[in-house]
C-alpha cells in the first residue's frame, strides 16, 4: 500500500509535468548482480501503476561496461537508462554524455550519503542516482578461523590474513583460505588489487601521470596477491569475479572472502563474521568505495520517463518495498546510498553487517594524495583508465595463472600502460 501510494503520488505530478504523456517502455542495462535482480521483480509494481514496461538487459559486468560505454559515447540510443558507477558519473557528466538528474523535493537528495553524492556528481550536479553504494571489507567464516586457531582483526596485516587464509585452508574438505577476484578486468580482478597496492604504497600514476607499476610497491603487492590466491585460492581462481565467489561463499567453500560490502546481503552460510579491511601499512587506500548507480545517456527521447523511473527505484520508498516484499526482506534491501536505510529497525535487526559496511563507507578515502595524484580508491577517475586498467587485468591474470612471471606481468604492464598515456597525451 504504501509502495502504491508513493506511485500514485509520482504518476500525479509526471501526468501534471508532461500532460498526461508516458513512454511506453524504457529499456535498462544493468549489471546481473543480486539487487539488480531482485529490484526486476520490485519494478512489476512500477509497470501495473505507470503502464510503462521495463525492458531489462542485464549484463555480466566487463561486458556492460563495455557496451554501455560503446554505445553511450557515439550516441547508439539502445538503452533509455543505463548502469554505470563513480568512475564514469562525473566524467562522462563533463563530456556531456549523460544527462544532469534533477529530483522533486520528496525525494530528499540530502538523504543520499555525501561520499555517493559526490562520487556521482561533476561540480556539484548530480548525474547518476546510486541504486546501492559499497566499500570494502573482510567477510570470514568466524567458526573456521575459531577451529583453526587464528583471529582476523580490523585492518589487519596482511601478513595475518594469510597466516589466517593459510589455518582455514582445507582443500581434502573443500575449503579454501582465501577467494578473492582474480578475473580480468579494470571493475574485477583490479579492483581488489589495487587496494591492496595502495596498502602497499603503491599507485597507478605519478604526479606527472606516467604509470608507476614498474615500481617495488607494485612488485611486493602483486607477489603477496599471487602467492596468497595460489597457495589458498581455489583453482582456477583467474576466471573468478564477485558472483563466482558468492556462490562459493554460499557452497560452504571460502574461508575468507575480501570484495564489496554489498556481498553480505546475499550470504546465506552460517558463522560469517566482518572486519575492516586489510593493510601494509599505509593509512589510506585499504579499502575501496563505489556505487552502482542509474544514468540517462544524453539525447534519449524517453528521457522525462526515465527519469521519473530512476526517481523511484532509488528513492526511501523502493527501500521499504524490498524491505516489506514477502520474497526478500529486510536483510536484502540495498543499502550503501541512504542515511535513512541505516535508521529503520527493521533493516538494524536483519543486518548485521549494517555497522562494518558504514564503518567501510566512512573510512573509504577517494581524494587525491600525495601518494596519488587522482580521485578514485580502486580507480582513477580520468578518461583513459579503463583502457589503461583493462590491459593491466589481462597481465595481472596471467601472472595468477602461472602464464608469466609477475616480473614479466608488470613490465608488460607498464609498457601498455606508457603508451597509452602517452597516445592521450599526458606527456611525450
Amino acid at each position: 500500500m504504501q509502495l502504491k501510494n508513493a506511485l500514485r503520488a509520482a504518476t500525479a505530478m509526471s501526468l501534471i509535468a508532461t500532460g498526461g504523456a508516458y513512454a511506453q517502455s524504457l529499456t535498462i542495462a544493468i549489471v546481473n548482480n543480486g539487487h539488480m535482480i531482485n529490484m526486476q521483480t520490485v519494478a512489476e509494481a512500477y509497470t501495473a501503476e505507470t503502464g510503462v514496461e521495463l525492458n531489462w538487459v542485464s549484463l555480466e559486468e566487463g561486458v556492460l561496461r563495455e557496451q554501455v560505454t560503446s554505445d553511450t559515447a557515439t550516441g547508439g540510443g539502445q538503452y533509455d537508462i543505463i548502469n554505470i558507477g563513480m568512475q564514469e558519473a562525473p566524467i562522462w557528466g563533463a563530456a556531456g554524455w549523460i544527462e544532469p538528474l534533477n529530483f522533486t523535493a520528496d525525494y530528499d537528495v540530502d538523504d543520499i550519503l555525501p561520499a555517493m553524492r559526490a562520487g556521482l556528481s561533476h561540480e556539484g550536479t548530480l548525474y547518476a542516482a546510486p541504486f546501492y553504494g559499497e566499500s570494502s571489507m573482510v567477510m570470514y567464516r568466524k567458526d573456521l578461523a575459531d577451529a583453526a586457531g587464528v583471529k582476523v582483526r580490523d585492518n589487519d596485516s596482511w601478513a595475518n590474513i594469510k597466516n589466517a587464509a593459510a589455518a582455514m585452508h582445507d582443500p581434502d574438505n573443500g575449503v579454501y583460505g582465501a577467494c578473492l577476484r582474480g578475473k580480468p578486468g579494470w571493475g574485477d580482478n583490479m579492483a581488489f588489487i589495487t587496494t591492496v597496492v595502495n596498502s602497499f604504497g603503491g599507485a597507478w600514476f605519478d604526479a606527472d601521470y606516467r604509470p608507476t607499476l614498474d615500481t617495488a610497491a607494485w612488485e611486493e603487492a602483486i607477489n603477496f596477491y599471487v602467492d596468497l590466491l595460489g597457495n589458498y585460492g581455489p583453482p582456477g581462481s583467474e576466471g573468478n569475479s564477485f558472483n563466482e565467489i558468492l556462490a562459493l561463499y554460499n557452497e560452504g567453500k571460502c574461508g575468507m572472502w575480501i570484495d564489496a560490502t554489498i556481498a553480505a546481503s546475499f550470504l546465506e552460510v552460517d558463522g560469517v563474521a566482518y572486519a575492516q579491511s586489510p593493510n601494509a601499512g599505509n593509512p589510506v587506500g585499504a579499502n575501496w568505495l563505489w556505487a552502482w548507480a542509474f544514468a540517462i545517456p544524453a539525447g534519449s527521447p524517453n528521457a522525462e520517463e526515465a527519469q521519473k523511473f530512476i526517481e523511484w527505484a532509488t528513492s526511501k520508498e523502493y527501500v521499504q518495498a524490498v524491505g516489506n516484499h514477502p520474497e526478500f526482506g529486510w536483510g536484502s534491501v540495498p543499502t550503501g546510498q541512504r542515511a535513512s536505510t541505516y535508521e529503520i529497525p527493521e533493516f538494524q535487526a536483519a543486518a548485521g553487517f549494517a555497522a562494518a559496511e558504514m564503518a567501510a563507507i566512512d573510512s573509504a578515502a577517494p581524494e587525491a594524495t600525495d601518494l596519488k595524484p587522482y580521485v578514485g580508491v580502486q580507480f582513477a577517475a580520468i578518461p583513459e583508465f579503463p583502457e589503461v586498467g583493462i590491459a593491466v587485468a589481462q597481465e595481472m591474470a596471467a601472472a595468477l595463472s602461472g602464464a608469466k612471471s609477475v616480473e614479466d606481468a608488470l613490465a608488460a604492464s607498464q609498457a601498455a600502460a606508457d603508451a597509452i598515456m602517452k597516445e592521450a597525451g599526458y606527456y611525450e
